[in-house]
């Protein structure tokens, strides 16, 4: 399958999406994330952990305050901004890779938009806070809309779809018509089908293996899984035992043509996802192989 290339524009910079896998390293600044919850907790940490990110290859770095793991509580407002802005504010001189904020709230967006971050990444698909999506297409910012069914407190509980795809499509359609109707080109729309967001382990399975199918909305697929229960599920496995399951994931996701992939262990990831775009980029003639292998350059590096 051969992934298509979209235009995403940034705060007046203009990137193509297609080429290659851009990775978004995460940087939980949370006590209770499932994977990470409690590791960056402190600003400093977090900031140190988000430079690791970068220098193991990370396009982009999500910042949030609030976990939307199964179960999770709604964080306050103001306890969101005393969490991400102290982060934002330290990174963004120290790194020229772009700085998205996890957020379903307008203020903390408005606030690390201020501060230096270039994307929303929202996983309410901007239905939380009716001023985001006004907010977003006044900043210039890029926006990522999510699919998730039902909240984060409810949202495991026995999920069910009549036809999964053509749902999760319909809900991503809807909100880039949305987001256009507030003032938000599609250039700068991001989608993601929302993997462990009110869906079962088949669901995850199945909207991984057709990934492909989301291309047809006209814009970039980003996809998160990194860790994630339903890799456990299938491996029997604990978390801090899932790392080759997400590396497997990863790959799987770029031959679906995924174009972002959030992830937690980003250093890794990057290996096999480059590894895997020469192998998916490689010509069928030997002798085109070979030329194409002496004029491959090594992966990035700090």
């Amino acid at each position: 399958m051969e992934r298509k290339t979209f235009p995403l524009d940034i705060r007046g910079r203009r990137f193509s999406l297609g080429p290659t896998t851009w990775l978004m390293g995460i940087v939980n600044v949370t006590p209770d994330s499932f994977s990470d919850g409690g590791a960056f907790f402190d600003p400093d940490r977090a900031v140190e952990h988000a430079l690791a990110l970068a220098c193991g290859g990370a396009d982009v770095l999500d910042v949030g305050g609030e976990s939307t793991r199964p179960g999770a509580l709604p964080v306050a407002e103001e306890e969101e901004l005393g969490r991400v802005l102290p982060v934002i504010r330290k990174l963004r001189p120290k790194t020229g890779v772009l700085i998205s904020v996890d957020t379903v709230k307008s203020a903390v967006a408005r606030a690390a938009l201020d501060a230096g971050a270039d994307i929303v990444n929202d996983t309410s698909g901007l239905r939380a806070d009716p001023a985001m999506a006004t907010l977003v297409a006044r900043s210039g910012a890029a926006v990522i809309l999510m699919h998730m069914k039902g909240v984060p407190r409810s949202m495991q509980e026995s999920p069910h779809y009549d036809d999964l795809f053509a749902e999760v499509k319909t809900f991503l359609r809807d909100r880039i018509r949305e987001a256009a109707a507030a003032g938000i080109p599609a250039e700068r729309i991001v989608v993601d089908p929302g993997i462990g967001f009110g869906k079962t382990t088949e669901h995850n399975l199945a909207l991984l293996n057709g990934l492909d199918a989301f291309q047809d909305l006209g814009r970039p697929v980003c996809v998160g899984f990194s860790q994630k229960a339903f890799i456990g599920r299938v491996l029997g496995l604990p978390l801090g035992e899932r790392l080759e399951g997400t590396i497997a994931t990863a790959v799987l996701s770029v031959s679906r043509g995924a174009h972002i992939l959030r992830v937690h262990d980003v250093g890794a990831v990057a290996k096999a996802v480059r590894v895997a775009e020469a192998i998916l980029a490689a010509p069928v003639s030997p002798s085109a192989g070979e030329k194409n292998g002496k004029d491959m350059k090594a992966a990035h590096a700090c």
